[in-house]
C-alpha cells in the first residue's frame, strides 16, 4: 500500500494533536483547581455558551457534550446538587427541561473562563502557525471516505472522545 502522507504532513498531524491533548489536560486540572470535576466544567460552559433563552434542554446539552441523554440527566443532577445549575421545566413544551447557571456556577465558570482564555492567547500564535501550514499543503491527498466538516467543536469533539471522555 502506497502511504502519499509526507513525513511533514504526520508530523504536524501529531504537533497539532499534542497541543490538543496538553490543552485538554492542562483544562481538566485547571477545572480541579477550582474545585470543580472537568464535566462540570464542561457543562458550565455549554449551559453559558449555548443562546437558547431559556437555558439548553438536556437534549441540546447532550449533543453540545456528546454524551448520552442520560448521562447528562446525571451531570445535571450531580451540578444541581452542588449548587451549580438549577431545571426548570418548559411553560409550553412540559417534557422539556431548560438549565441555567446559578449565581455559584456562574462565579465558577468565570474563573475558569479568565484563565482559560489567557491560556488560548499564549497558545494561539504556535497553534495558528500549526493550522496554517497543515492547510497550506500544496497537494493535499485524495480522502478515501467523505470530507470531515470544519467545525471546530466536532474536532474538540473527536479528540475528547478519543480521550475517554
Amino acid at each position: 500500500m502506497h502511504d502519499d502522507l509526507t513525513d511533514e504532513q504526520y508530523e504536524q498531524l501529531l504537533r497539532l494533536r499534542t497541543g490538543l491533548r496538553h490543552f485538554l489536560h492542562w483544562s481538566e486540572q485547571q477545572a480541579l483547581e477550582h474545585g470543580l470535576t472537568p464535566a462540570q466544567h464542561q457543562l458550565l460552559l455549554a449551559v453559558r455558551g449555548s443562546s437558547a433563552r431559556r437555558g439548553p434542554t438536556v437534549g441540546e446539552l447532550s449533543q453540545a457534550l456528546v454524551l448520552r441523554h442520560h448521562s447528562v440527566v446525571g451531570l445535571v443532577d450531580r451540578a444541581q446538587s452542588a449548587g451549580l445549575v438549577t431545571r426548570r421545566r418548559d411553560p409550553t413544551r412540559h417534557s422539556l427541561v431548560h438549565v441555567r447557571l446559578t449565581d455559584r456556577g456562574r462565579r465558577a465558570l468565570r474563573g475558569l473562563a479568565l484563565v482559560h482564555l489567557q491560556e488560548i492567547a499564549e497558545l494561539a500564535p504556535a497553534m495558528q502557525a500549526l493550522w496554517q501550514a497543515i492547510a497550506a499543503t500544496d497537494d493535499p491527498p485524495s480522502a478515501a471516505v467523505a470530507p470531515a466538516t470544519h467545525d471546530p467543536s466536532t474536532a474538540a469533539a473527536a479528540a475528547a472522545t478519543a480521550d475517554g471522555r
